[in-house]
Formats: C-alpha cells, structure tokens, sequence
C-alpha cells in the first residue's frame, strides 16, 4: 500500500512565500538597529511591544522587586526544573575532556575546551512567558563557564514577566533587558551605545527571531536555527490511542499560528479517530484559537504500510520533537537518525522534556536535524587544537616530511618554514631527513 496523507499542511510554495516575507522585514530591521544604535531599538520596542521605558536592563532592585512577586511554590518549581536541567548539562560538560597526547616521540598534540566568551541568551515571551527556555539557555551557559551571559525577554501584558526574570536571574545572567524581537537579536549581536554585543546567540523564537539569528550568522556564532516549534507522533495501536495522539499534536499546535504537527502512523483506523479526537479537543481547549489555525494550515496525518516507511518519513521530516509510541520504541531509537529530540513511551511527552525534565529543549527545526543536535553545554564550548614539538628528532622529521609536502603544492614559502627548522635542528641528527638548503631566489625565480 503506497504512503497515504489523510491531512496535509499548507503547500510548500506558500511556506516558501511566507518565509520571504519574514526575510525582508528582518533585513530592513536589522540595517535599522545597524544605522540607528539605540534610537532604533526604542522606536521598535514602542512599535511591536507598546514598551519604552528609560532602560531597557533590568538594575539589581529591579530583578529583586520583580523576584518578590513570584510566588513562593512557583520560585520552588523554578529552581527544581533548574536543578534538573543543571544536573544533565554537568554530566554533559563532565564528558568533555580536554586531551593530550604524544603522536610521535617529542610530537604533542592536544585540544581545550574553552567557554565562549559572551552570549546572547533570548526568552521569547510576547505570547506565552516562556519561563523554562532561560533554563535551557542561561542555566546551560553558566554550567558551560561563560564569562558574560546576557538574556533578554519580551514584557509580557506591558511589562517585565517576574516568573521570567526570576529563572533568568536564578540561571545566571549577568545582564537583563525587557526587549522582545528582532530589535533583541540585534542588539545583543550588533550592539548599541549602551548594549556591548556578544559573541554568539542562543534560544529559540518565532520567524523572526529565527530569521534574524540566520541572516546574523557568521557575524556572531549561533546554537543553531530554532524557529516555530515542529512535533510529530509516531504510534501504533499497541502503543497509543486516539486521545493521547490527539493531546500531543495540539499540545505543541498551541505554540503558535505555524507549528507543523504529524501523526506518522501505520493504522488508519488510528488515525481516523485521532482527527476525530482533535476536533472534540478544539472545542474545549482555551488555546484553541491559536491551535486550530496550526492545525488546519501546517498539521498532517500521514498513514504508512511498514515500520520501516514510518521510519523512512520520520528521517525525512526531521521534526524538531518526535514522540514515539509504538511497540518498538527502541528500534526507533536505534535506527532515527534525523531529529531533534526523541521521547519514548506513551508515559514520556513533549511538554515534560520543554518544562522540567532536564534535557535542553531547543532544538532543531526546518530540517536542521539531519545535520545538528540541540543546544547542549558543548555548544558553548570552542574545541581549540594545539601542537608542541619537544625534540630537534622530532622537530627534523616533521620538517622534512613538512618541506616534501608543501613544495607537492607549490607552496614554496610554506616548504621554507620546514627548512629552515631541518636546517637549524638536524644537523646533529643524522637519520632524520636530510638538511635542506638555505632557500635561493635565484634558483627559486629560475
């Protein structure tokens, strides 16, 4: 039986249109804040967020007046979901090592694991206070070492969030700004007169955020492109039924007006039910205004002959969640090799691994799972090589076999920075390549 879509989302063409759109509005935006520094950021704020006050960070009576506002079991969950999230990126960290190793007698070679030094953390909260990606981003690059970790959020409802700034604060955050948007992107990575600009992005966001932290690519590092949020259920009938598919497409559908949700099933008995399942739910869900434009434009239901097909979609898609309730949750876990996150078992879900549970759940979206993870303690870590020659043996054979190599690429000027060492450190050790010449012009123009 070919591969059957009883849904399908919005067509690619107009997916393809909308991103355009989003492409130029953050190109003019971001050369924008570029001209105008912090004139432009205001003028932003003002526009989308309705916010302006006379600085956007946040002083240390600010964060503690905004920290006594947050009830007290609320600020207990907080750092409960931060001491999860701490505890795996520290066992992430603890498997990092930096190396040392002797190649070749007198021949040292090794790698350190340094912090990036400064990083834009970004909050989105302008809908939903999205409380849980500070402790995804600022927990994670306070256990990675970052020496200045900068986080900015939207104000919520005209002003700060204190849940927000709370788990910001808690996270390790060095510097706090009420800024939402494009105009944050871009001031935490282009800088302002009173915003020193960072090094490398992080967090995810809407299609603007992602859009910007794509076209700032290069100029700054990022984590990688975290657009609108992507799930998908992989079930069967003996894994799963219709209420549980249902609630779990929806329950990421809520995100936003664009957030694709699949159901790859190989039962169309399931899935038939499941849509039926998913209109009961859209008459009784309070987000349900946001959920069914999602739903109607961008949800799929897609039913499949063998596991093997199921398996084949899924690594096509790449969806940024992927919640697996089959019989052979394991197979898939050993044989998926395109996604961001992978949750196992009908008792696992997606909003667990968004919330509390401890892994990081900013991930990959638009397919960028078939070449990256999520965010992780690591990716604010620079792997950076190092070499040391400790012997005039060692030093007289990696030079002559240098010198041999360059001049088979016609790098003349390279071969000499081989010589020269030959030279200098092999005249007392005869067996290690023969000395070579002082370097001629003349023989080198002839």
């Amino acid at each position: 039986m070919p591969i059957k879509w009883l849904k399908r989302g919005k067509p690619e063409a107009e997916r393809s249109e909308d991103d355009a759109k989003v492409r130029g509005i953050v190109e003019a935006t971001l050369g924008q804040i570029e001209r105008e520094g912090d004139k432009a950021v205001r003028e932003l704020s003002e526009k989308f967020d309705g916010y302006a006050p006379a600085s956007f960070r946040l002083s240390s009576d600010d964060i503690s007046a905004l920290l006594n506002k947050v009830p007290a079991q609320d600020l207990h969950d907080i750092k409960f979901a931060q001491e999860q999230v701490r505890k795996f990126a520290q066992a992430q960290r603890d498997s990092m090592r930096d190396i040392e190793t002797e190649t070749l007698p007198g021949v040292v070679l090794g790698h350190k694991n340094i912090p990036v030094q400064s990083v834009g953390c970004y909050v989105p909260g302008g809908k939903f206070p999205m409380v849980a990606s500070a402790h995804m981003s600022v927990a994670t690059a306070d256990v990675a070492g970052v020496p200045r970790i900068v986080a900015a959020t939207p104000p919520f409802k005209g002003e700060p969030n204190p849940a927000v700034i709370a788990a910001m604060h808690l996270g390790g955050a060095h510097e706090i700004y009420v800024l939402g948007g494009i105009q944050a992107i871009g001031a935490m990575a282009i800088g302002t007169e009173t915003i020193k600009p960072v090094h490398m992005l992080v967090g995810p966001g809407n299609a603007f955020v992602a859009e910007a932290k794509r076209q700032l690519f290069g100029r700054v590092g990022i984590d990688l492109f975290a657009g609108p949020t992507e799930t998908m259920v992989i079930a069967d009938e003996h894994g799963a039924d219709a209420e549980l598919c249902a609630t779990d497409l929806l329950g990421q559908a809520e995100h936003g007006y664009n957030s694709p949700a699949v159901l790859l099933t190989n039962s169309e008995k399931l899935a038939r039910k499941t849509l039926q399942e998913i209109e009961r739910l859209l008459d009784v869900l309070p987000t349900a205004e946001t959920a069914r434009v999602s739903w109607n434009d961008y949800g799929e239901v897609i039913v499949c002959d063998t596991y093997d097909e199921m398996l084949a979609v899924a690594d096509d898609i790449a969806s940024e969640h992927v919640q697996v309730m089959t019989d052979r949750d394991q197979w898939f876990l050993d044989n998926m090799t395109c996604y961001g996150a992978l949750f196992l078992g009908a008792r696992t879900n997606v909003a667990n691994g968004d919330k509390v549970i401890g892994t990081n759940h900013t991930l990959p979206t638009k397919k960028a799972g078939r070449y990256t993870g999520g965010l992780w303690v690591g990716k604010y870590l620079k792997t950076h090589s190092y070499q040391r020659i400790l012997t005039d043996e060692a030093a007289t054979l990696i030079g002559s076999y240098g010198s041999r190599l360059c001049m088979l690429e016609g790098f003349v000027g390279h071969a000499e920075q081989c010589n020269v060492r030959v030279r200098r450190y092999g005249k007392r050790n005869v067996g290690y390549g023969q000395p070579a010449e002082p370097l001629d012009r003349k023989k080198v123009a002839g």
